[in-house]
This record gives structure tokens, C-alpha cells and sequence, in this order.
């Protein structure tokens, strides 16, 4: 289950739960660590915002019969995302993985049981959840699972950002998301347009759910808007570099 982690109108306090402030429409948002502080534990939470480039991602727990529209809207637009996922979804649908490693997008760690990760305080225990989604990532496409990393809930801490860089993996939080995981309280088109068209805003870092029925709806039109906006699309690797 996702929880409300992924949209906070205030700054939070907890270094342990992510979260973002809104302002001026268009400006990117403030966050409860900086751009500088993540770096140097390899993490990221937003790209160069001096460019109207968006990096889009999604994160997936289940299938839930949307993915191929979202898959389909992107290859419609040229737009390469990433896909964190995890454990549940490698092993009910791995030609759907198949497809997205096969239109040119990220697969990426989102741990194999989407537990809270600042609860887990061992190496062990870490690096456990990571390595067995790189094992079935492997079996499911014979490739090497790109090491990019997305804490669960949004959950974090200082401890687990150091785990992770220490087995190699970049962690990506994000600078937009909002409620969209909710099956039964899906967002309207005019609420979800609200939202990821007032918010946008350079460098942004997108979180979209794969699973939402209102965002495999309404992709198409707002990769559209974006791109009438002037923005255009990058992926996680230009972050990184």
C-alpha cells in the first residue's frame, strides 16, 4: 500500500518520510533535504532547473491493466521513462517488464516487498531487499538491472542512503507527484491537470503510479501540454550523467 508520502503541501520535519513545499506556480518546490545534501550520498530529488526538461518515472506495486496505455502514449511521444518496481510485479508480469526494457525504458529498484526501509538498520537486511529485485530482474531479461533506487512510501533514512550508495545505486526521490494510488478515489482529469500543470516546473522530477486508471487516461494529452508548454523530456541517466 502507497501512503500519502508522495504529496505534502508543508515542509516535513522527519528526515525519514519525504516531502515537498509548493509556492509560486511554475517555481520548483522546497524539500526537507536540498539538492547539495543528497548529493552526497548519490541521491537526487530534482535536475538542472535552469531547463524545462522533465524526467518522468513511475512506480509500480501490482499491474493493474494501465500500463500498456502508458506504455503506449510514451512510445507515442518518443518519451523514455523509469519504471521502479518491485518483487510482486516481476514475478506476474515479466513480458510487460520484457516490453518496457524492450521501447528503451529504465526498470528500477523500488525493493523486492516494498517494506519501510528506514526501519531496517542492517546492510544485510538492505541490501537483501535490493539484490533479490536485481535476481528476478535478471532471470525475467538475461540484462543487468540499471542501479537506480526509489525508497518505498518515501520513506528514508541517512543510514539507508549511504547503504545504497555503498552497493553502487544512485536513490531518486521526486520534485511532483500527487495522490494518484488510490483505485477506489481516482483523481479526475481536471484535478490531475491542476496539479501536474500548475506544478511543473523545471528540472521536475515526475512520480506517476502506473497503476492509475486516471493517468493512463489522461497521458497522451499531457505529455501534449508539456510539450506545448516548451518542456521537453530526459531520463534519469542525463541526471547522473
Amino acid at each position: 500500500m502507497f501512503v500519502n508520502a508522495y504529496e505534502k503541501d508543508i515542509l516535513q520535519a522527519s528526515e525519514e518520510n519525504w516531502g515537498l513545499g509548493f509556492g509560486a506556480e511554475g517555481q520548483p518546490p522546497t524539500a526537507n533535504a536540498t539538492a547539495a545534501e543528497l548529493k552526497q550520498f548519490d541521491a537526487y530529488y530534482i535536475g538542472d532547473t535552469g531547463k524545462k526538461v522533465i524526467y518522468l518515472t513511475f512506480d509500480a506495486g501490482y499491474e493493474n491493466g494501465y500500463t500498456a496505455a502508458i506504455l503506449d502514449a510514451l512510445k507515442k511521444h518518443n518519451v523514455s521513462a523509469t519504471f521502479f518496481l518491485v518483487g510482486n510485479y516481476m514475478s506476474t508480469e515479466p513480458d510487460m517488464v520484457k516490453r518496457m526494457i524492450e521501447e528503451g525504458h529504465n526498470v528500477a529498484n523500488h525493493t523486492y516487498n516494498h517494506p519501510n526501509m528506514s526501519k531496517i538498520s542492517s546492510m544485510e537486511a538492505f541490501s537483501k531487499e535490493i539484490g533479490d529485485l536485481e535476481t528476478s530482474f535478471e532471470g525475467i531479461t538475461g540484462e543487468k538491472m540499471v542501479k537506480y533506487y526509489r525508497p518505498p512510501q518515501g520513506k528514508y533514512s541517512e543510514s539507508n542512503l549511504k547503504m545504497a550508495k555503498e552497493l553502487g545505486y544512485k536513490t531518486f526521490f521526486w520534485s511532483l507527484a500527487y495522490v494518484d494510488w488510490y483505485n477506489d478515489k481516482q483523481p479526475t482529469k481536471e484535478e490531475a491537470f491542476k496539479k501536474l500543470l500548475g506544478r511543473i516546473h523545471p528540472g521536475a522530477i515526475v512520480l506517476l503510479h502506473s497503476t492509475s486508471k486516471t493517468n493512463s487516461e489522461i497521458l497522451d494529452e499531457l505529455l501534449t501540454k508539456w510539450e506545448e508548454m516548451g518542456y521537453s523530456f530526459g531520463t534519469l541517466n542525463d541526471i547522473t550523467g
